[in-house]
């Protein structure tokens, strides 16, 4: 199954890396070439990097680990929020709070706090308080929400943390590693690859490009929920099979069947598992108009 194709990715602009001039030596093997004083990223490689990051999320996902998806910078902060909400996982795209990993115990207070805020705004307290306490509750629940919003509902530590631009969010890494999560990141010919478990090479300042790559992350994640979807069907069927035989069960196999309203074929049509398929690509009509 493709997961990207090279149309899409020369389109995004993936290719486009930084002037030669503010290269990091370390992105060497992953830079084809140099065109009027830009290097080029060598897509091929971007392609693998792609498909390795996909597959190791999706099995983080399959076992029941969430996925942080970290990209402050401006272009990165609406398709971060975008795909984190598409696929129901947690996101940071404003600013990265020292020890948001590391002291997370510090930043479930925080958490606690946030929500409390908003518990008083429903339940009536702040019809009992004063206009100057509202306002300054008020205050502290918006920087609150800008900052931690996108972790509100994050109860442990995530089994994945993938990020845009590693050069930026530097700390967000460093953390990481402290905490032994793995780290799914961009990396642009500015930035330094080692101590990536999943480097993927390729453009973190297009929006198209970052929107691309956020999108095929979120995709692994909501293939994984589809699996283990299929996996608790299966199972419920299976259980429905080991159970009492009624009459209906009893009945010859070779009976015509009359009523197909509950009919389920024992075989998957080829035709519906390629439809399957085409619906997992990234579709490039709607991604970049």
């Amino acid at each position: 199954m493709a997961v990207v194709t090279m149309k899409s990715l020369l389109e995004s602009g993936v290719h486009f890396g930084h002037q030669v001039k503010r290269w990091d030596p370390r992105m060497k093997k992953y830079i084809f070439a140099s065109r009027n004083g830009i290097h080029i990223i060598d897509l091929q490689k971007t392609i693998a990097a792609i498909r390795e990051s996909y597959e190791a999320v999706r099995k983080i996902a399959s076992a029941g680990k969430s996925v942080l998806f970290v990209g402050t910078k401006k272009q990165a902060q609406q398709a971060i929020q975008k795909e984190a909400e598409r696929c129901g996982m947690y996101y940071v795209n404003n600013r990265w709070l020292g020890g948001m990993l590391t002291n997370f115990s510090t930043i479930k207070k925080s958490l606690s706090r946030l929500k409390k805020i908003e518990k008083m705004e429903v339940d009536g307290t702040f019809a009992n308080l004063t206009k100057k306490e509202v306002s300054s509750l008020q205050k502290e629940k918006a920087k609150l929400e800008k900052n931690l919003g996108g972790i509100k509902e994050m109860k442990e530590l995530p089994g994945a943390i993938f990020i845009i631009d590693t050069h930026k969010e530097q700390i967000a890494v460093a953390e990481a590693h402290r905490m032994g999560i793995p780290v799914i990141a961009v990396v642009d010919t500015n930035c330094n690859p080692e101590g990536i478990d999943y480097p993927i090479p390729g453009n973190d300042d297009a929006i198209r490009a970052i929107t691309l790559f956020t999108s095929i992350i979120a995709n692994a994640v909501i293939e994984a929920d589809n699996e283990a979807g299929l996996k608790i069907i299966e199972t419920l069927n299976d259980e429905d099979e080991d159970g009492i035989q009624t009459d209906a069960v009893k009945k010859n196999e070779d009976e015509e069947i009359v009523d197909y309203s509950n009919y389920q074929p024992t075989e998957v049509k080829e035709e519906d598992v390629e439809a399957d398929e085409k619906e997992s690509l990234v579709d490039e009509d709607k991604l970049y108009k």
